[in-house]
């Protein structure tokens, strides 16, 4: 049985007994309680990221080669600000999920190709 389907078998028990049947649980409850299975995450070879990268262009290249350098997700990366790169020190700032932020790392080897795009949308978008 999975873990959060036992957990939830036996919040039901004790909400049966307490609000339902008005009987005391005690504390001789001690059911064996699963352990969450922690699943490693499914990572791609280089050989594998190399091609995907190769059938990418243009501003969804950048964002990719973002994402994997700093390991963001694709949320955090579309949500990034011109503010949260730091290129001296070679990081990003990045507003996770449930305001868990963080420093990554930022790949020197996408500066030229960043600061490239972060030009030509200034001019787009003027001063």
């Amino acid at each position: 049985m999975a873990a959060s389907t036992q957990r939830q078998a036996l919040n039901a028990l004790v909400f049966l007994y307490k609000h339902v049947l008005d009987k005391p649980i005690g504390d001789n409850i001690a059911p064996v309680k699963a352990k969450k299975r922690r699943r490693p995450p499914a990572v791609m070879t280089k050989a594998e990221v190399r091609q995907v990268l190769n059938q990418m262009k243009g501003t969804h290249l950048l964002m990719a080669k973002v994402m994997y350098g700093g390991g963001l997700r694709l949320m955090e990366c579309l949500r990034l600000r011109v503010m949260d790169l730091d290129f001296t020190k070679s990081q990003v700032y990045v507003r996770g999920k449930g305001g868990k932020d963080r420093l990554t790392t930022l790949s020197p080897s996408i500066y030229d190709d960043l600061k490239a795009h972060l030009l030509r949308v200034k001019r787009i978008s003027g001063p």
